[in-house]
């Protein structure tokens, strides 16, 4: 797959919102849980990339296991990983090394994971990439779908994957 400048903004953007998302030494504030069920994501990069929505079926391990997984890269990742409680959310504050290439995010979390949330991951690179902004809109739809399991990302055109089972995901037997 050939990876165009915008394909690694929106890559560089997407992986240091989760990865700063999910801080590699938990302190006294943590990234709450989302209510399980059914989770509609809308993902505008600007500019960068179109804007995309996807579903996710999420339970209640689902995102403790991403925390598990994304925790050890952002340690090796990021130098910094500051995370602050908001009146309305989080804020994070990071520094990260994706590829060779350093950034800086501030990520900021508003709403309650019970319905709805919003995020917003400003990130400036090292000057190899442009500043970007990606808004995230996630609401809760309900129960997961018949067809689905916890894990299950449903992206634009109907590809589904599952987080579980990409590497470092998967339960270790």
């Amino acid at each position: 797959m050939m990876r165009t400048p915008s394909s690694r903004v929106m890559a560089l953007t997407l992986c240091a919102g989760m990865l700063s998302a999910y801080p590699a030494q938990a302190g006294p504030v943590e990234m709450p849980n989302r209510k399980p069920g059914l989770w509609e994501i809308k993902v505008n990069a600007g500019a960068q990339m179109p804007a995309m929505t996807m579903q996710q079926c999420t339970d209640a391990t689902t995102d403790k296991d991403m925390a598990a997984s994304f925790s050890p890269m952002a340690k090796d990742m990021c130098s910094k990983q500051d995370m602050q409680k908001t009146a309305t959310g989080l804020v994070i504050d990071a520094t990260c090394t994706v590829g060779g290439t350093t950034s800086v995010s501030r990520t900021e979390i508003n709403g309650d994971f019970n319905s709805a949330y919003t995020v917003k991951v400003s990130t400036k690179g090292d000057g190899k990439l442009p500043e970007s902004v990606t808004m995230m809109d996630a609401k809760w739809l309900g129960a997961c779908k018949a067809d689905q399991k916890a894990g299950d990302i449903v992206m634009p055109g109907g590809m589904k994957m599952n987080i579980k089972d990409m590497q470092g995901m998967a339960p270790k037997q």
